[in-house]
């Protein structure tokens, strides 16, 4: 355990922030998977706007360190592909 008042306080810190983070992390993994369960169901409208939603929350994940913005970036990347794929059909 910590000995000095800083590191009891940076410990104390510490735990605030992974809370936080644990909980945006399972906030964006929650919208990701509605986005997957709409493609899936070929629910197109619905699939759109959790698409959207995913992609909000991806990005401001990122943008607060929470995730890896590369991470966040090919997440949205491959939704987007998805649901492209999902609306324009089969190409012949």
């Amino acid at each position: 355990m910590a000995n000095t008042p800083s590191a009891r306080k940076r410990h104390r810190q510490s735990l605030a922030r992974n809370a936080r983070n644990k909980s945006a992390r399972s906030a964006v993994r929650t919208a990701v998977k509605r986005a997957r369960e709409a493609l899936a169901l070929d629910d197109l409208t619905k699939a759109k706007e959790a698409l959207r939603l995913a992609t909000k929350a991806l990005d401001h994940a990122a943008s607060n360190g929470i995730l890896h913005a590369n991470k966040a970036s090919r997440s949205v990347s491959r939704l987007s592909l998805a649901y492209a794929k999902k609306t324009t059909g089969p190409q012949a």
